[in-house]
């Protein structure tokens, strides 16, 4: 845990969400997957989702954003490491037409 926690800071650390390219935030617990799109600059969460499947949450994530009005984000991993669920997510969001 502390592990992950010192990754996420130092990725936080380099990425922020704008108006323009708003972040894409990934948490996984051993049951579930979250994601949200987040306007940092503004302080607001514009699309959000929670499922246990990682490839239809991208998916999912990715019509929402675009309902939005949203075509590029940056992706903030969460300190977890880019394997697994977390690479399945991103792949489908980037299959569901995001860019980043």
């Amino acid at each position: 845990m502390i592990n992950r926690e010192r990754r996420h800071n130092r990725i936080r650390a380099k990425i922020k969400g704008t108006a323009v390219r708003p972040r894409l935030c990934v948490y996984k617990s051993n049951r579930y997957m979250e994601a949200q799109i987040i306007d940092d600059t503004a302080g607001k969460t514009l699309v959000s989702g929670k499922m246990d499947d990682s490839a239809k949450l991208g998916i999912e994530i990715a019509k929402k954003a675009q309902a939005a009005g949203i075509t590029a984000i940056v992706f903030d991993r969460g300190g977890f490491r880019y394997t697994g669920r977390i690479a399945v997510l991103a792949e489908a969001v980037r299959k569901g037409g995001l860019e980043f």
